[in-house]
């Protein structure tokens, strides 16, 4: 469940994340399996995130290709 495939989509990982989280804040956990998906959680996050950033570069490139209106000031 950790290993993640080079064609997961940010809507996928997003959705494993709010999953993780829900488990988190559902309680009544071990702590070990706590800390595990905390882990698991932030490498999620991570990755959103990483992704996110690819895809807002792409967007300013295309920007600086074709002059439109700024989308990120």
């Amino acid at each position: 469940m950790n290993a993640q495939t080079p064609m997961e989509t940010y809507e996928t990982l997003y959705m494993r994340l709010q999953e993780v989280v829900a488990r988190l804040e559902g309680g009544e956990l071990p702590l070990e399996e706590t800390l595990q998906l905390y882990e698991q959680g932030v490498r999620l996050a991570a990755e959103c995130q990483r992704l996110l950033d690819a895809a807002e570069l792409r967007v300013r490139q295309l920007q600086r290709a074709e002059p439109g209106p700024e989308l990120f000031a």
